[in-house]
């Protein structure tokens, strides 16, 4: 198993970075939160990299959602007695979809609002708490070669926590002037 996680984020390095440091290389800090609203042509990739971004999210946000699901589906057949059937994961699943849609489209800053609470969720648990956790079962020897990554991944993902979300709020900040709600 570990070889398989060690070789998917080795995928997803290769995905992502150049994206990154491309787009940045291009447009500077006028690039958009999605990449593909700062290109221009040719327009045929930019359409055919959109249909793949519809496609990703149908299937991740699937997965992402499962236990938001879970939750609300167990919260009203448990605690209000509804009846576990189709009809009822239907409709909440729908009405779920709805809220967040609702969401996305109510808020003109939604990038920078992911940006800042991604920087409080996402860090801890990707950057330094299996970082901790692995230290705590482990116990490397000090100034091992795992120890300093360990540690080194520990002080970047500090780092991350907090200059994300202020980085994030600031961009809220700055482009506030322009925001239109529902336009």
């Amino acid at each position: 198993m570990w070889k398989g996680v060690v070789v998917a984020y080795i995928i997803v390095a290769f995905c992502y970075w150049p994206v990154a440091i491309i787009g940045y290389w291009m447009f500077g800090n006028q690039v958009k939160d999605n990449i593909l609203i700062s290109l221009e042509k040719p327009t045929w990739m930019i359409a055919m990299a959109n249909l793949f971004v519809v496609f990703h999210v149908i299937g991740s946000y699937q997965v992402f959602a499962m236990p938001i699901f879970d939750m609300l589906e167990s919260i009203l057949v448990k605690k209000m007695n509804f009846e576990p059937n189709i009809i009822l994961r239907f409709v909440v699943r729908n009405l779920y979809v709805a809220f967040t849609m609702l969401v996305a489209i109510t808020f003109p800053f939604f990038g920078g609002l992911l940006g800042f609470f991604g920087g409080f969720a996402v860090t801890p648990t990707t950057y330094f708490l299996p970082c901790i956790i692995w230290l705590k079962i482990y116990k490397p020897k000090r100034f091992s070669l795992s120890w300093c990554i360990n540690w080194i991944c520990i002080v970047l993902g500090l780092c991350i926590i907090i200059l994300a979300p202020i980085g994030a709020l600031r961009n809220i900040i700055l482009e506030a002037k322009t925001y239109k709600f529902y336009t």
